[in-house]
């Protein structure tokens, strides 16, 4: 679709699965699309953990978001955080001093880790809710296998202790993935580790792994974790973490430099919303035509929003699937409001959940039933390679996965950090240019 003048202008904050959702359904229709992110790329989040576990490279799960839309002459993309948004001028501002104009704003800027107010353990954990992130976690990793040998006999537990936090699908799956590298990928580049003290704990603060999902993947997603190897705690808090020492609620305290946080998250709400449209868990407050509560022209899909029904007092769940299919019925609704005629309400009816813990090793929850074991495993690798944007992206990682199978192994340890070694040499001997 060709930009015209008389178009109206959509300007679609975060491009994760609501935002490109949206795109790819509005981009046929009349309408001038500006896509803002701080990221130049789309990221596949449910991968996240297979990046910090090695088995999948960054660029694998990370799709170019130009790429996607490319020789769309009324999609534009700009790479930027928001600053404000003036709701009643209809100007969204850029922290580098732009501003765009809008006649519909959608907001699908998702959702950030919670630390519920705790400074100490935002600071100094690792968390899971971007690609740099999770890259991060594999480089610390990696660096505590190799730094561990220059430790002395007393610090060795800061190198060798592994304790993500919260038992939801991405703790599961970053347990059990990191568990597996331990178990039976290092060993072979490692002879001289002993990795047997090498410890991997999963604390959750409810009685449950995997609450949200039946009692079935609850059972199997705990015994599956423990048949690996991870201390399972559950029904325990974290009170406190500052670097070096991760305190419980109950007294325990374990020596580690290494904590994944993934006890909760909260809504992305930029700044110029209305305090009063904020629910529960930084959500924005939406109808069922996905319209921010009270104000004209705005709207919300995905994690951020909160769209309270009969059905759903809570609200819909804060998964991507959800989040897609909310992209989509916006860009109907849209498209009906432009062209004077009556839209339809948003519906949702979940196709299930699932999640997996390690090779041959998953749960799976339908509408009618469950199941776990190597069909939910495989069914968990269909369901995602589906939902990847690219084909060359899907092809890479069933590649990758292909191998990792076949092998036992995974090829992606390099140890990627910024680093102005090549400026210092470069400096030190002036003389010699």
């Amino acid at each position: 679709m060709a930009s015209q003048a008389g178009n109206k202008k959509v300007v679609i904050i975060g491009g994760g699965f609501g935002g490109v959702a949206l795109i790819k359904k509005l981009i046929k229709k009349n309408f001038d699309i500006t896509l803002v992110d701080a990221h130049n790329y789309h990221q596949f989040q449910p991968l996240f953990y297979q990046v910090a576990s090695g088995r999948l490279g960054p660029s694998t799960i990370s799709t170019s978001l130009r790429k996607l839309f490319s020789g769309k002459d009324n999609f534009h993309f700009r790479l930027g955080k928001v600053a404000n948004i003036d709701v009643n001028a209809k100007v969204v501002k850029l922290e580098n001093d732009s501003s765009l104009n809008y006649d519909y704003l959608v907001i699908a800027t998702g959702c950030t880790n919670n630390y519920f107010g705790n400074a100490n353990v935002a600071k100094n954990s690792y968390g899971m809710k971007s690609t740099p992130q999770a890259n991060a976690l594999r480089n610390r990793i990696l660096l505590n296998l190799e730094e561990v040998y220059f430790a002395s006999a007393e610090d060795k537990e800061l190198y060798e202790n592994i304790v993500i936090v919260g038992a939801g699908p991405t703790g599961v799956e970053t347990a059990g993935a990191i568990a597996e590298l331990k178990s039976k990928i290092l060993p072979k580049e490692y002879p001289d580790h002993d990795f047997s003290k090498i410890k991997i704990s999963i604390i959750e603060g409810t009685p449950f792994v995997l609450g949200p999902m039946s009692e079935k993947a609850r059972k199997y997603s705990r015994k599956y974790l423990e048949e690996l190897g991870v201390n399972v705690l559950t029904e325990r808090m974290v009170t406190d973490y500052d670097g070096h020492t991760l305190t419980l609620k109950d007294g325990l305290s374990i020596k580690t430099n290494l904590v994944v946080w993934s006890a909760g998250v909260i809504g992305n709400v930029p700044n110029g919303i209305p305090k009063e449209v904020v629910q529960r868990g930084a959500r924005i407050s939406v109808d069922e035509f996905h319209q921010v509560t009270g104000l004209d022209g705005v709207y919300a899909i995905g994690d951020v929003s909160s769209m309270v029904t009969d059905a759903n007092p809570r609200g819909y769940a804060q998964l991507g699937n959800v989040a897609i299919k909310q992209g989509i019925s916006l860009a109907n609704v849209l498209d009906a409001v432009q062209s004077g005629k009556q839209p339809k309400k948003f519906t949702y009816s979940s196709p299930g959940t699932m999640a997996t813990v390690g090779k041959w090793k998953a749960v799976v929850d339908l509408p009618w039933f469950s199941f776990a074991g190597p069909f939910a495993w495989l069914t968990w690798m269909v369901v995602h390679l589906a939902l990847v944007y690219t084909w060359r992206n899907r092809f890479v990682i069933f590649n990758n996965w292909i191998i990792s199978f076949f092998a036992n192994n995974s090829y992606l340890r390099q140890i990627l950090l910024p680093t102005t070694a090549d400026i210092e040499a470069s400096t030190k001997y002036p003389e010699q240019e």
